[in-house]
């Protein structure tokens, strides 16, 4: 199969590298509406060729990596493929995006999120193997077609991805608490010490804690706007629990109620054997 990734930053430029070493892919080509985008990823050689958008439609497999408000608008462009094109989008929310797919090529539409993924952005971030043995999450799978299901279900094993099925608005539910919120408190860690006076001091003796917990503070803004946009609902319940629990683990603090405050780290610690 021909495929063409539209968008060769991170997610799309691993994407092309872990491509092109699958014996059924003949052709990887890309496509990007940013220049520089364009020529270093050429220079790179992420992909083959870099084609214009308009393009696409000649390949069999359309992969998405773009910002989620953008991959609203191109599967607007994307209504004439033919029936046997396979569309896959990469972003980090879903329900709006699967709502907004055009009915006419509802049955051509993936929804995935691999979760999987760096601080860094751009083409130069691309990381051969960042997909193998990771998650990724394929939503509404009934509703695209017998092809495009076997495509993608091909696809992600040959990348040696974990696969696992949910409704769209399960899976924002999950990926407010588990993603979307750890990002926005990374950026407001970061501008809490960056608003004190002597910053330069704190970050000067900031060790492996602060900058694991500040790391997410590097992730691409604009990218994470149009995430936080269209999850707003479930990433502001997040915040609330989150808020509540931080909330009593200061009021701990400030009784001396050492004890509660041990307790409560003791409950955050059960996490890792969960995570192991």
């Amino acid at each position: 199969m021909n495929v063409a990734i539209v968008g060769l930053g991170l997610m799309g430029g691993s994407l092309a590298l872990s491509l092109k070493k699958l014996d059924f892919v003949k052709r990887v080509v890309g496509s990007d509406h940013n220049k520089e985008h364009k020529k270093v990823a050429l220079r790179l050689g992420l992909v083959s060729e870099i084609v214009e958008f308009e393009e696409v439609y000649n390949y069999d497999v359309i992969f998405l990596a773009i910002p989620v408000d953008g991959v609203i608008l191109a599967l607007e462009k994307l209504q004439n493929v033919p029936s046997d094109t396979t569309i896959i989008d990469l972003g980090s929310t879903k329900s709006k995006i699967v709502a907004s797919t055009p009915e006419s090529i509802r049955k051509n539409f993936i929804a995935a999120h691999p979760m999987t993924g760096t601080e860094n952005y751009g083409p130069t971030a691309a990381i051969e193997g960042l997909y193998e043995d990771q998650v990724v999450v394929l939503c509404d799978l009934e509703d695209s077609g017998e092809i495009q299901r076997e495509v993608s279900k091909k696809i992600f094993k040959a990348l040696g991805m974990k696969k696992y099925f949910m409704r769209a608005v399960e899976h924002d539910r999950h990926a407010a608490f588990i993603s979307h919120m750890p990002h926005a408190i990374s950026y407001s860690l970061a501008n809490t010490v960056m608003k004190q006076e002597n910053k330069n001091n704190i970050i000067a003796l900031a060790a492996g804690g602060f900058r694991s917990m500040s790391r997410l503070a590097k992730s691409s803004p604009n990218m994470w706007e149009d995430i936080f946009r269209q999850n707003k609902t479930n990433l502001l319940e997040a915040i609330e629990l989150f808020e509540g629990e931080l909330k009593m683990l200061k009021s701990s603090i400030e009784k001396e109620e050492w004890s509660e405050v041990n307790k409560t780290m003791q409950d955050g610690y059960k996490l890792h054997d969960i995570l192991k």
